[in-house]
């Protein structure tokens, strides 16, 4: 069964929000680079490269169900923030955004009775499940250390470790 053009088009459109997470990613991680957070900006690159990830599962789905990828214009993404705390309070907002896009689309598929889409879906939604809890610790460390001192330089070396 090939997509219908209705989730074809949603798929395409998810593909346009996850690059948009990725360039989102990539500023914050340039930001934090300027204010000499290497171990945050270390994280962001890696969160990048997750969101470029889930933007090529997206793409091979949609071409594996006889789909066509049409990609669209990314705006530019914020550049200035108000320190590391806004960076994760706004990484935390965005991964709330995406996973309601993405049980938008789950249940669009189910209403479609598209349960390839379902299954595929399923991976995405538990995925946001960990990048939420995961936004939602570090952003718990930061209201605990604030933005200064040798509570965020600490925290700065435990995200440099992020694997990826």
């Amino acid at each position: 069964m090939e997509l219908s053009k209705k989730m074809q088009d949603a798929l395409n459109e998810q593909i346009k929000e996850e690059l948009a997470s990725a360039y989102i990613y990539l500023s914050m991680a340039a930001y934090c680079e300027s204010i000499n957070l290497g171990g945050f900006a270390h994280w962001m690159r890696v969160q990048t490269n997750e969101e470029m990830e889930h933007a090529m599962k997206f793409y091979g789905y949609i071409h594996d169900r006889g789909g066509r990828v049409v990609l669209e214009a990314l705006d530019q993404p914020p550049v200035e923030f108000d320190g590391p705390t806004d960076v994760f309070e706004k990484t935390l907002a965005h991964e709330q955004y995406i996973t309601g896009r993405i049980h938008k689309l789950y249940g669009m598929a189910v209403e479609e009775k598209d349960y390839a889409s379902v299954g595929a879906l399923q991976w995405f939604v538990d995925e946001q499940v960990e990048e939420e809890k995961t936004a939602t610790e570090i952003l718990d460390y930061l209201k605990m250390t604030g933005d200064k001192g040798q509570g965020l330089i600490m925290l700065d070396r435990h995200l440099a470790s992020r694997g990826g």
